[in-house]
């Protein structure tokens, strides 16, 4: 299945969704309206609200509460970008200018915080304890994945397990959430729901990892990403982070310094280096890993075309054209 027949499955409730963003984004203060809907509409694929749909679907569940969480995940999803290139000093993002880049740093910390406190306000109309309850904690572990990552930039001696902790955190957990949503609203029972957060965890996992690569790789341009982004923030992502342990000792101090600089001055040297080492495919393999676990995790959902497209989104997560 590809990704617009996974789209198309589920258009009246992408539908559904995007309306309830719009609905819900309109403030009286004009410049939240403006910066809201400038990401809100930047291109985004909106993948993790297409889980929590898809979860519903997939779990038998007909009514249309699910598009209310589907409109909060992505809600939260947009609040970190805004805060994510703030921190970041990203002027860029899917070939458009970012919010900060456009209206400043202030501005765009203040809505993305406005965005938190209007998922939470929406939160309650759903009047329920356990989606509370996930959701305060999934946006918890995101601030926290977020200022590990920040202990982590330009430091060289991260290794893989810092590595991991972060992305778990900072992406995976809403991934994780989205699926939990989605069975908690479909009333599945405890171990069912669990099941499905593991599904989401391991799909952003291997989402995630594949971000990464695609920074070193000529790919990237494809889906509107600036090759070396990642190093220019001094972000030691794991292509780096394998290249370092693959390559000689000169190659290693050259990384290094690198990382430690931040910058893009010999971004050359560095793509070289990832060439010429099994970063990229080291990198894959680990994300193809972390999609067969999510595949796995589906094992005990009914069969239905909700769930071949669930699968085909942990494939879609590692094998990204766009």
């Amino acid at each position: 299945m590809e990704f617009p027949s996974i789209r198309e499955l589920i258009e009246d409730d992408l539908k559904a969704t995007d309306a309830l963003i719009l609905e819900r984004l309109r403030s009286d203060v004009v410049l939240i309206n403006q910066i809201g809907h400038h990401i809100v509409n930047s291109g985004g694929k909106r993948l993790r609200p297409m889980i929590v749909l898809l979860v519903a679907r997939a779990l038998g569940y007909q009514e249309a509460a699910h598009t209310e969480l589907a409109a909060i995940v992505e809600f939260i999803h947009t609040a970190t970008l805004l805060h994510d290139d703030v921190v970041d000093s990203s002027d860029q993002r899917r070939n458009r200018d970012t919010a900060n880049a456009v209206w400043g740093n202030s501005a765009s910390v203040l809505v993305g915080d406005f965005l938190y406190s209007r998922s939470f306000q929406m939160m309650v109309s759903v009047n329920s304890m356990p989606v509370m309850e996930v959701m305060s904690q999934a946006t918890n572990r995101i601030a926290e994945g977020e200022v590990l990552q920040l202990l982590n930039c330009n430091d060289p001696d991260t290794d893989e397990n810092r590595y991991r902790e972060v992305i778990l955190r900072k992406t995976a957990t809403l991934f994780e959430a989205s699926a939990q949503l989605g069975a908690i609203i479909s009333g599945a029972q405890p171990d069912l729901q669990r099941t499905l957060a593991d599904y989401g965890r391991h799909l952003g996992m291997a989402f995630q990892m594949v971000d990464d690569a695609l920074d070193y790789g000529a790919a990237g341009r494809e889906i509107g990403k600036n090759l070396g982004d990642d190093l220019a923030e001094g972000k030691p992502t794991l292509p780096l982070i394998r290249a370092i342990g693959e390559s000689n000792p000169t190659t290693k101090d050259m990384l290094r310094q690198a990382i430690q600089s931040g910058g893009t001055e010999r971004i050359e040297e560095v793509l070289s280096a990832i060439e010429s080492t099994d970063a990229l495919a080291y990198t894959a393999r680990l994300a193809s890993d972390e999609a067969t676990k999510a595949k796995q995790a589906l094992d005990a959902v009914p069969p239905s075309a909700y769930r071949s497209a669930l699968v085909a989104l942990a494939d879609f997560s590692v094998d990204r054209s766009f």
